[in-house]
């Protein structure tokens, strides 16, 4: 059995030891939290402005704001700031939180493709945290199409799952 992480190292194409080197510095401090706001309301108008329909699909139940608001608390928080988004929201569990959604090949890779934008045109982030950063968004995507693939073999008849134990992701 594979784990979350392996496996999203391998579709990521990025080592853990790559995805976790946002850990080796404090990017929160270096690059201070107007950084990270105007890095998600980048994001999310690119995604709210998608021209694929599917992919804005995704984010049809959840307004703009709260998005943005959640995404750089969560950012601010996992790279060295204070825990605003576990003050307000309680932990982030990624692979519970993105549940409801399709979080599939393509749409990680949409993601990806906006974040990738949105980071480019945030011209506060330097080349090396934009690395750093871009290292741990693709494998933290990647680890989310993990967790949803876990998800629907769980939901798959009992007789269907012992059938394709060779596939399970374990925890």
């Amino acid at each position: 059995m594979q784990s979350l992480q392996s496996k999203a190292s391998e579709w990521s194409g990025v080592s853990q030891a790559d995805a976790f080197a946002i850990d080796e510095i404090n990017l929160f401090q270096k690059l201070g939290l107007q950084t990270f706001i105007n890095l998600s309301t980048n994001f999310y108008t690119r995604v709210y402005d998608d021209e694929e329909e599917w992919f804005r699909s995704i984010f049809a139940n959840s307004k703009k704001e709260d998005a943005i608001q959640n995404q750089y608390e969560f950012f601010v928080q996992r790279m060295g700031g204070p825990p605003l988004y576990s003050q307000r929201r309680g932990h982030p569990a990624l692979i519970a939180r993105h549940r409801p959604f399709p979080v599939t090949h393509q749409a990680a890779e949409r993601w990806l493709h906006h974040m990738q934008q949105a980071l480019e045109s945030t011209p506060d982030i330097d080349a090396d945290s934009k690395v750093r950063m871009l290292n741990f968004f693709r494998h933290t995507a990647f680890f989310l199409v993990a967790g949803d693939e876990l998800k629907s073999q769980n939901e798959q008849p009992a007789s269907a799952i012992s059938t394709n134990q060779s596939s399970y992701l374990k925890i």
